[in-house]
C-alpha cells in the first residue's frame, strides 16, 4: 500500500498498485478527478510514504 500525493490538489491518498512496473502506473484523484502517474524516480515521485 502506497501513499501518493495528487499534483493538482495536494491531497494524500492510498494506492494499491497491481503487479508490474511501477513507472507505468497511474492513479485518478478521488478529490479533483485528475489522473497522474506514480513515478519511481525521486525528483518526479508522487510517493509520500511506501
Amino acid at each position: 500500500m502506497l501513499t501518493v500525493r495528487c499534483p493538482g490538489c495536494g491531497h494524500d491518498q492510498k494506492c494499491q498498485p497491481k503487479p508490474g512496473p511501477l513507472a507505468q502506473k497511474a492513479k485518478r484523484c478521488v478529490y479533483c478527478g485528475r489522473t497522474f502517474k506514480i513515478h519511481t524516480s525521486l525528483p518526479t515521485s508522487r510517493i509520500v510514504k511506501p
